[in-house]
């Protein structure tokens, strides 16, 4: 009982700690889930390639989850391989639970899919991601919105409270910057207090993304919670003449740009002079996939 599936990972329109609703984009960055299940197998083994003593958690969890809801109780091992750079602001965690979600209903024979006739949506699925991740403790809000933009593809709106789209869009943006700092930034280390005093900005945000303004949108999340997590505003300064939004990517350290290839050219040169890791990446109408 084998299944391998993809997500991408993803960039911040929206960061949903102040208010619980949140917009994030996929980028064309992907982990690989690889699972097998085995009906004599006791229980659920992780490993993540490159990572001998990463944190297995999130994704053995979303295996048992899945097989405890669709399956019959089989054990396993699952393996994820990822191009997304884990506590970067990237969605690195929402990545991994989707890929792993889709490789365990592949195992399991199940056709996801956004069809309504489908076994499994895709938003069914990405529903059971999220909330492993609640139950491993990698994430504040629940990031569906993360989780839903990994999973559908495009740009998507949430509200985290009640795991509920709000809009779902095809890219607004063909291209994204992003620059990554040597520094790392756990989402669940995250001061929701001190992101809960921007409230009024993300809310403002919120009404941007919602009337399809997604750029505005980035750049007054990102001027918002830079301040409020303690982030430098100077990469987002930098960029703004230049692009179609800029923001911190979740709750840090990565900065991502929107805009046009020349444009954002102009904003690599910038950003390159600053330490880190700097790339060029396309945005992703598909979302997560079986392989």
């Amino acid at each position: 009982m084998d299944g391998r599936a993809a997500a991408p990972g993803a960039g911040t329109v929206v960061n949903a700690l102040a208010t619980g609703r949140g917009s994030a984009f996929a980028l064309d960055l992907e982990t690989t889930a690889s699972v097998r299940l085995d009906p004599d197998a006791t229980g659920v083994t992780g490993t993540i390639a490159g990572a001998p003593d990463g944190d297995t958690t999130l994704i053995e969890r979303c295996v048992e989850r899945v097989v405890g809801r669709y399956g019959t109780d089989e054990g396993g091992r699952v393996e994820t391989d990822s191009e997304v750079p884990t506590a970067a602001g990237l969605k690195s965690s929402s990545a991994a639970a989707n890929a792993t979600v889709l490789a365990t209903l592949s195992a399991l024979g199940l056709e996801v899919a956004n069809d309504p006739d489908a076994d499994v949506t895709k938003t069914e699925a990405c529903r059971v991601g999220v909330r492993a991740a609640r139950e491993a403790g990698v994430t504040v809000t629940g990031a569906f919105d993360d989780a839903s933009a990994s999973m559908l593809g495009g740009v998507t709106v949430t509200d985290n409270a009640d795991d509920d789209l709000l809009a779902r869009e095809e890219p607004f943006a063909t291209h994204a910057l992003v620059w990554t700092p040597p520094e790392r930034a756990y989402s669940a280390d995250a001061d929701a207090s001190a992101c809960e005093r921007v409230a009024p900005m993300a809310a403002l945000a919120t009404e941007l993304a919602l009337d399809g303004d997604y750029g505005r949108a980035m750049t007054v999340n990102g001027l918002a919670f830079s301040a409020a997590l303690g982030f430098p505003t100077d990469p987002a300064v930098e960029a703004m003449a230049t692009c179609d939004g800029v923001s911190l990517s979740g709750t840090g350290p990565s900065v991502v740009a929107v805009g046009g290839r020349d444009d954002l050219a102009t904003v690599r040169e910038r950003w390159d002079e600053r330490d880190g890791a700097t790339r060029l990446v396309e945005t992703r109408e598909r979302g997560a996939r079986t392989l």
